[in-house]
């Protein structure tokens, strides 16, 4: 499968509970973190509830 690597590049701050919890799932937390995932449809799905607040790269 495809890697991504997602990076933090808002903070969560008077975001909605979901949101919050949909960033820390995906292993994020703070600005500027970035992590490296396998792309499956579960990623994908988080990826797209918060895509203003991360920014990808694929690898």
């Amino acid at each position: 499968m495809a890697r991504v690597k997602i990076k933090q590049v808002r903070g969560v701050i008077d975001r909605p509970k979901e949101q919050k919890d949909t960033i820390k799932a995906l292993g994020l937390g703070k600005i500027n973190r970035e992590v490296e995932l396998e792309l499956t449809p579960q990623i994908t799905g988080m990826i797209n509830k918060v895509g203003h607040l991360i920014e990808l790269t694929n690898l």
